[in-house]
């Protein structure tokens, strides 16, 4: 009866993990991290580039409506708020469609809004990108729907 009972608090005191244990599956862990993350870096900074790309194109077509109901885009002054709300400054438009043209204008992939200029019918969107300052090169390059 009393081997019985040791047993049985042999047992009990096995069945959790040493520190030993858990500090080598943090160690094993650790290194997995430090062999994939650097892999996936690029990847994920392509993928806000094309999101980016992506929403600039669906605003387009979003101002494209806009045009196509008023004859002509927004002002500068009025922005991307105006596909929207309708504006209530100069140009105002006659024929706005009923709830807007989206729900809601969208920051870019890096949390910055997007920046919305009308050149006398030349329209610029512009994604300051990572570095959210306009101008930049390579990796901080701004994503616009010029290029």
């Amino acid at each position: 009866m009393q081997k019985t009972k040791k047993r049985k608090i042999f047992m009990r005191r096995r069945s959790g993990f040493t520190l030993i244990e858990i500090m080598v599956v943090v160690v094993i862990l650790g290194l997995l991290a430090a062999l994939v993350v650097p892999r996936i870096g690029p990847q994920v900074a392509e993928a806000q580039r094309t999101t980016a790309q992506t929403q600039i194109r669906s605003l387009e077509d979003a101002l494209e409506m806009y045009r196509l109901h008023n004859g002509f885009y927004p002002s500068t002054q009025q922005g991307l708020d105006a596909l929207v709300k309708a504006p209530a400054t100069s140009p105002v438009p006659k024929r706005y469609a009923e709830g807007g043209y989206i729900k809601k204008v969208p920051d870019d992939p890096w949390g910055n809004p997007y920046i919305y200029r009308n050149d006398n019918g030349r329209i610029r969107i512009i994604s300051t990108g990572p570095d959210g300052e306009e101008g930049g090169e390579g990796v901080n390059a701004d994503i616009s729907n010029e290029n």
